[in-house]
């Protein structure tokens, strides 16, 4: 029976069983098939030479589609094995999937692989690559396949083969004598790699994940379409290593980590000044926005957990305590259970709603050591936490206020390059499906109005079974200066603390109903936040949120005494300005406060302090500028304001 295919332009085709992707290109071109590298029907890539076995959307794809990149980066796994097995026969392969980014594979290898043995292994890889061997499929019944690899001594092939699900065919994909156990798709043959690929690194990882089995030899590659989009990741990563939050945090002295408190921040002063003005915004913001700031206890009786489900899911990742009598307590890992507990304390009435509750608590969770990274994942952290308690008729309102809140935000920190994911409802959820329904709906028309209310300068997705169990939920996504995308901000519906907790608030009827609950967060983390805003900025912070704003150096100390007026000036002036007035050339003084990141540095001679002047250094520039005090102060004091409130004194 014959199957129809649509193209992407409406025009179908009916098709004879057996026609393969390959079949349908040479008859169109010959020159497109040559380019078509997989072909997509209703979402699925498939291999050229697979045959089409139903009806549906059809689309070939070539190598500069974005759906390339995974086939280019899982095709180089396999060539990075079969180059590895080239060189040393007796190494034994594992797994080797497609990442971000790039691959990796694993091998079973009495030596780990060193930084000159990548660099063999990747010309080795070059020579398979121009060889051009097709990759082909060939199914295998499951005995079959165990004894090839029994034969082989492939014995993690071997163990892989009882993951299969039985009733999934067992697949086996060649290029040219060199075969591996795959799901496939791949591209029609190793030559359509191409050449941009680079080996990283060598990492050990347990065989599956699980420390009791044998430690493998993981080597980390990463592969594109052309030397120019290689050429920029690789740009991007010396960006980001100059940019390292941990490196940057030492030299300006902003915090520290230390095994005695792993995964928590010792905050040094610099580095807390940053973390209170970015609370002191966030403060101006949601008091803008109508929101009242509580404060939920850090530790609670097990009872409530247990009751708001975190016990049963989360138990893992909680710090507990047993108190003398025998009570056990845990310190809360979320703020969501308390702020439930401050709503339920007395009667609500529907004139009430919405009510909005902000936090900047300080919560703890158990990561493993493992996982740990700087600023980025840590065990205590504060929570930039909001709840709102609305009717479902203002659900719609609320998300839109959260949006603009979050957007102008982001904005206010230089991000401009922002996506909004909606993710609906999982295949485990709680609540009534007319309730995911309703706030699928109203999400769906919040994401359709940020869409038409950007200009296009905000990007929306769907992200369908992504929701929380609990509700759906938005999802920010904010691109740094250096292309890297960061998850920050959430707005999530929520149908089960309400229910659980009993919280109700009085309506018009007075009957009792449950409210909707919204969890709202802008950071995430602050400390994350912070870290991320370090990478961004390259460690110069805006002069509004710099921990220090301007540093007066003296040229002699002659200035001395004309610095110490020139510091009081500023100081009186509201900006936050050190000294340096040490026995050292200006020269090192630039370059130590530059390191350091201060925004401004003032330098002080025998002329400007006879001229009541000052030379200012700009970071980042080579040249001063000189003015006179009072212009300098003006200045500074000008671009020290922080966004919000400009924002405000211009709108007035």
């Amino acid at each position: 029976m014959a199957n129809t295919i649509t193209f992407p332009d409406g025009n179908k085709r009916e098709i004879e069983p057996g026609t393969t992707g390959r079949d349908v290109a040479e008859s169109i071109s010959k020159s497109l098939s040559k380019k078509s590298i997989a072909y997509v029907l209703d979402g699925m890539v498939m291999d050229m030479a697979e045959p089409i076995e139903a009806s549906g959307q059809f689309e070939l794809i070539n190598r500069t589609d974005e759906r390339a990149l995974e086939l280019i980066r899982h095709d180089c796994a396999h060539v990075l094995a079969e180059a590895v097995q080239e060189l040393w026969p007796e190494t034994k392969v594992s797994i080797g999937p497609p990442i971000e980014n790039g691959f990796y594979y694993d091998f079973d290898r009495e030596k780990p692989f060193t930084p000159e043995e990548l660099v063999e292994i990747e010309k080795k890889m070059r020579q398979i690559i121009q060889r051009n061997a097709p990759f082909v499929k060939k199914v295998l019944s499951r005995d079959e396949a165990r004894q090839i690899f029994e034969k082989m001594g492939e014995s993690y092939k071997v163990e892989l083969l009882d993951t299969i699900p039985e009733g999934d065919d067992v697949k086996i994909y060649s290029q040219g004598d060199w075969f591996d156990l795959c799901r496939g798709p791949h591209m029609p043959s190793t030559g359509h790699v191409g050449t941009a690929f680079k080996l990283m690194s060598v990492a050990g990882a347990y065989w599956r994940g699980d420390s009791d089995n044998q430690m493998l030899s993981r080597i980390y590659g990463t592969a594109w379409a052309d030397d120019k989009q290689l050429k920029q990741y690789l740009h991007m990563l010396e960006e980001a290593q100059k940019r390292d939050h941990r490196k940057l945090g030492r030299e300006m002295d902003l915090f520290h980590f230390q095994e005695e408190g792993p995964g928590v921040v010792f905050w040094h002063a610099k580095g807390w000044k940053v973390f209170q003005h970015l609370v002191s915004y966030m403060r101006r913001r949601i008091e803008e926005h109508g929101y009242d700031e509580v404060n939920a206890p850090q530790i609670l009786d097990k009872a409530l957990w247990e009751q708001s489900g975190h016990w049963g899911w989360y138990r893992e990742n909680m710090f507990t305590t047993v108190t003398e009598d025998e009570r056990q307590f845990a310190i809360k890992p979320m703020n969501c259970p308390g702020h439930v507990q401050i709503f339920k304390n007395g009667l609500r009435s529907y004139r009430e709603l919405p009510v909005r509750m902000a936090e900047f608590g300080n919560v703890h969770r158990y990561e493993p050591s493992g996982a740990l990274h700087g600023l980025m994942r840590v065990r205590g952290f504060t929570q930039d936490d909001a709840h709102v308690f609305c009717t479902s008729e203002q659900l719609e309102a609320e998300c839109l206020r959260i949006n603009d809140l979050i957007l102008t935000t982001y904005s206010d920190f230089g991000f401009g390059d922002i996506v909004v994911k909606l993710s609906t409802r999982p295949e485990k959820r709680v609540g009534s499906e007319e309730g995911w329904d309703r706030a699928e709906a109203v999400m769906q028309t919040v994401l359709d109005k940020i869409a038409a209310d950007s200009d296009g300068r905000i990007r929306t997705e769907l992200n369908p079974g992504e929701g929380a169990f609990y509700g759906p939920k938005f999802e920010y996504v904010l691109r740094d200066a250096i292309g890297r995308d960061w998850q920050c901000g959430t707005t999530q519906v929520d149908f089960a603390l309400p229910e659980r907790f009993g919280a109700f608030y009085i309506d018009q009827n007075s009957d009792k109903q449950e409210p909707v609950m919204v969890h709202r967060a802008i950071c995430g983390s602050m400390e994350r936040f912070i870290g991320i805003l370090i990478e961004h900025f390259a460690g110069h912070f805006p002069l509004w949120i710099a921990p220090v704003q301007a540093v007066v150096a003296t040229i002699t100390s002659e200035a001395d005494s004309y610095g110490e007026e020139v510091i009081a000036a500023m100081k009186a002036a509201g900006l936050r300005v050190e000294s340096d007035f040490r026995n050292e050339k200006i020269n090192y003084k630039v370059r130590e406060h530059s390191l350091a990141k201060v925004p401004a540095i003032i330098a002080l001679g025998a002329r400007e302090a006879e001229e009541r002047s000052v030379s200012i250094r700009r970071l980042g520039t080579k040249h001063s500028t000189t003015m006179s005090l009072e212009e300098a102060i003006a200045a500074l004091q000008e671009e020290a304001i922080a966004p919000d409130i400009r924002r405000k004194r211009d709108a007035a």
